[in-house]
């Protein structure tokens, strides 16, 4: 009785952040009624017993995704009256769409039934036969079995952040960047000065000293000496 009660409650919770997800008009909200919704479909991977699914949705989904959403939302500087300047041009398109999904799901749920066993396997427990969880379960199947593949998709995902990286890296012209050897190769007395502060002395008097620029520090080349003739030129 408990679990059922606890199971309509969060999927109630689920359906009606999901819909402030699509309904909200600020973004910001949109992505924190979005981590609710994640927070409850793992509830009820918990109730269900896959209790793998739930820590990944929150880590993965909640901890990474979720929140690169709302640091991304909160960080572009997005004009959303402009955006909304065309959401009466395609209306008639979007309800269009819309009424197609619509019409898809009616002739998916109509034609859709339970299979002969489906009632013993929901009836049946989630554990595994020899008593171990579904994470190890999964782990022993994933690091054995599929190995290999598991470690492609790793590949895969490195190449593709390597990938987005060089597409998005850009020289700009006048950023300061950092100089190893310019900061090993200096001496103290290049960055270090001792002043002598009189006792109640503030900026009037001292004044804001500021290091030099690389250009200011870097020595001047000596002046090569000429030996010059006389005014009557060479002989």
């Amino acid at each position: 009785m408990i679990t059922a009660l606890a199971f309509y409650a969060f999927a109630a919770v689920l359906i009606a952040s999901a819909a402030m997800v699509v309904t909200s008009r600020n973004p910001v909200h949109s992505v924190l009624f979005l981590i609710l919704a994640f927070f409850n479909a793992a509830a009820l991977f918990l109730i269900a017993g896959a209790e793998f699914l739930a820590m990944i949705l929150v880590i993965v989904y909640v901890g990474a995704v979720a929140v690169l959403f709302l640091f991304v939302v909160m960080m572009l500087d997005i004009d959303f009256s402009r955006l909304r300047e065309g959401f009466q041009r395609y209306a008639p398109l979007g309800a269009l769409i819309g009424g197609i999904l619509f019409l898809e799901l009616v002739f998916v749920f109509g034609a859709w039934s339970f299979a002969d066993p489906a009632g013993e396997l929901r009836l049946s427990s989630p554990m595994p036969a020899d008593g171990v969880s579904n994470a190890e379960a999964l782990g022993r199947i994933l690091y054995t079995d599929y190995v290999y593949l598991f470690q492609a998709a790793g590949l895969i995902l490195l190449v593709a952040m390597i990938g987005a990286i060089v597409l998005t890296l850009r020289e700009r012209p006048g950023t300061k960047r950092q100089d190893i050897e310019a900061q090993i190769a200096r001496s103290a007395a290049a960055t270090v000065n001792l002043r002598s502060v009189p006792t109640g002395a503030g900026l009037a008097r001292v004044g804001i000293e500021r290091p030099p620029s690389p250009e200011e520090a870097r020595p001047a080349a000596p002046a090569i000496a000429h030996e010059g003739h006389g005014a009557g030129g060479h002989h």
